[in-house]
């Protein structure tokens, strides 16, 4: 079973985060969405979030993958936080997998992860990625990254890392369960 952990800071953009960390169960992953900060998360309209652990209660180099929501609040959030940075380098040197969607490759980039690579993300935080092979595609696949652009792409990018893990037949049927496109 895949593990991964996604990381939540108050500004998330409620409908990734959950997205993701619904699709990804459905797909039977074991998913630990873990605060920056102990209780509660106020995600990015206001929606209340209550994390599954608090970042001291996990080691994330345990995780088989590290998957951002975005978010601007949320992701500015984990862009001041050392721990999300250094959790990020660390799990690239490891050569697992990362996903992240709308402003989070800013996370990515701030983590110093992106030179070079083919992503997307929000149109909005595009100028701040720096040496980036910039796509417009609703989700990139390179490598060990996986990028998408937004809340509208949340289902997209959920089953392409059910994809990259589980292959295009286990995707095909949750796109199928849950009435959703699939790329």
């Amino acid at each position: 079973m895949p593990t991964a952990m996604v990381p939540l800071a108050d500004g998330v953009e409620e409908m990734e985060a959950v997205i993701i960390i619904d699709v990804l169960r459905r797909a039977e992953w074991e998913i630990v969405s873990v605060g920056l900060k102990s209780g509660p998360v106020t995600a990015s309209r206001g929606v209340v979030l209550v994390p599954d652990k608090v970042w001291h209660e996990v080691d994330p180099a345990t995780f088989d993958w590290l998957i951002l929501p975005g978010g601007l609040p949320g992701t500015q959030r984990m862009i001041a936080d050392q721990r999300v940075l250094q959790a990020l380098q660390t799990h690239a040197r490891a050569e697992k997998k990362i996903g992240a969607i709308c402003a989070a490759p800013t996370v990515l980039h701030a983590a110093g992860l992106l030179r070079g690579q083919a992503i997307t993300s929000h149109p909005s935080v595009a100028e701040r990625l720096g040496d980036t092979r910039r796509s417009n595609d609703r989700v990139v696949i390179d490598g060990n990254y996986i990028t998408s652009q937004g809340p509208g792409t949340a289902f997209e990018f959920a089953l392409a890392l059910v994809t990259a893990e589980n292959g295009s037949a286990k995707a095909d049927e949750l796109a199928q369960s849950m009435i959703c496109a699939k790329n």
